[in-house]
């Protein structure tokens, strides 16, 4: 069963990449503990060296800064390891211009607590988590493995989070909110 809105993520410390100035080298990220006050978005793809991924982590990566200015870290994820992660952005400049952390997830353990594995394939489903500054999840959307997402809908959606307030369907940051009559 997949972890859902109200949840809190699990505290694991998992492998993770960034960049390509160096080998991985054993570093590890907490998203629970990494970034006090942040919103994070989690975002997992099946696995490295494929067709829909890069086209996701490359919307992402695109957005990055737009998601900063919301006071939201991206943080990607996959089954596959720190130094999997590493060659597949030194074989793209596209990807290693994706500019955060890629968690390096091949023990499964976090996307396991998440709900997300596919049993027969052993890979992560494309699972997106919104997650507020408390570690509570706050918006989860699941793909199949052959459905690439849109990083702008999710943009979309943590702004409309942050507002706190009733959202209507296709409402977009600036519009109006529902104020219902008392």
């Amino acid at each position: 069963m997949a972890l859902t809105v109200g949840d809190t993520v699990p505290s694991f410390s998992i492998p993770v990449q960034q960049g390509i100035a160096a080998l991985p080298a054993g570093e590890t990220l907490d998203i629970t503990t990494a970034y006090p006050g942040k919103w994070k978005v989690l975002f997992y793809w099946p696995k490295d060296f494929t067709f829909v991924c890069p086209t996701e982590i490359i919307g992402y990566g695109d957005l990055k800064g737009d998601f900063e200015d919301r006071d939201a870290v991206l943080i990607g994820a996959s089954t596959d390891t720190d130094f999997v992660h590493f060659a597949w952005r030194k074989s793209d400049e596209r990807l290693a211009a994706a500019d955060f952390p890629w968690l390096a997830d091949n023990s499964k353990q976090l996307a396991d607590a998440l709900g997300i594995i596919v049993a027969e394939a052993g890979v992560a489903l494309r699972a997106t988590f919104i997650i507020d500054p408390d570690n509570v999840i706050q918006h989860v959307t699941i793909n199949g493995l052959n459905v690439g997402r849109n990083p702008a809908e999710t943009l979309r959606i943590l702004d409309a989070l942050q507002t706190d307030e009733l959202c209507p369907c296709n409402w977009s940051e600036g519009q109006d909110v529902l104020k219902p009559a008392a």
